[in-house]
């Protein structure tokens, strides 16, 4: 079942990019695999958790905060390709996570 949805539409996003000379900035590209909508702490952001091979949070995964104010809308889903650059910051529960700075979502 990964297998296939690593297959749909990472190409179709515009790939994200760390602005030149950025320090501990990374990339992501890949299927959503699950989407936190809405913040336990209430500060409006969005977590996306994506099949990505680099595998910033753990071997291929990577989980992206998404700031209230880069919130896509509408919001994507499972199955849908986004692509994401920014620091790697410790999320809450001290896991690896990039704090985006940039977002695409496949159109």
């Amino acid at each position: 079942m990964l297998a296939g949805l690593a297959l749909a539409g990472c190409s179709t996003a515009e790939r994200a990019r760390c602005p030149a000379g950025a320090g501990n900035c990374e990339t992501a590209t890949g299927t959503i695999l699950y989407v936190e909508r809405v913040d336990p702490d209430g500060d409006g952001d969005a977590h996306f958790v994506l099949l990505d091979r680099k595998g910033v949070t753990g071997p291929g995964i990577t989980v992206v905060d998404v700031a209230a104010d880069l919130r896509p809308h509408p919001l994507p889903g499972p199955g849908e390709t986004l692509s994401a650059a920014g620091p790697v910051l410790r999320g809450s529960v001290g896991q690896r996570q990039i704090e985006a700075d940039v977002v695409h979502v496949a159109p």
